[in-house]
């Protein structure tokens, strides 16, 4: 389970590197995001490394150096899948905290004996986005 945590300061580090072909390699494709207010499906590696890249050009404008993951939970389905509650900790290039937001992500194990996400659920990061947008502003 240690290559759990590996895998998701991996992503961490792309992430800092606005790096949308490295966290496109950490999904299975096909694979889904979901979120309240929204269900997207990947089956092409390019239209999700597109969607990173929207992402990354977010991260980059509101000033997102750092990313610390905070994984809660593992639970194993089997022996090659396996659910992850991860805590995403957003800071600025001095380490100041930006904002933190929570996701229930499926990973697989590949062919390749590889972790791979197959879905990730955002459970509140638009709303704690929000929260900290409106704060900024006073």
């Amino acid at each position: 389970m240690q290559q759990i945590n590996d895998f998701f300061d991996t992503y961490a580090r792309a992430l800092e590197l606005y790096d949308a072909k490295g966290m496109a390699f950490l999904y299975n494709i096909p694979c889904s995001m979901l979120s309240d207010d929204a269900t997207s499906f990947f089956n092409d590696a390019g239209k999700l490394e597109g969607f990173f890249n929207q992402g990354s050009g977010f991260y980059r404008q509101f000033g997102i150096a750092n990313v610390q993951p905070n994984v809660w939970s593992k639970r194993p389905y089997t022996d090659k899948i396996v659910s992850v509650k991860v805590n995403w900790q957003y800071m600025d290039v001095f380490r100041k905290p930006i904002y933190d937001c929570d996701y229930y992500y499926t990973l697989k194990l590949d062919k390749n004996n590889l972790w791979r996400i197959i879905q990730s659920v955002s459970v509140n990061e638009r709303e704690r986005m929000e929260e900290w947008k409106a704060k900024s502003k006073v």
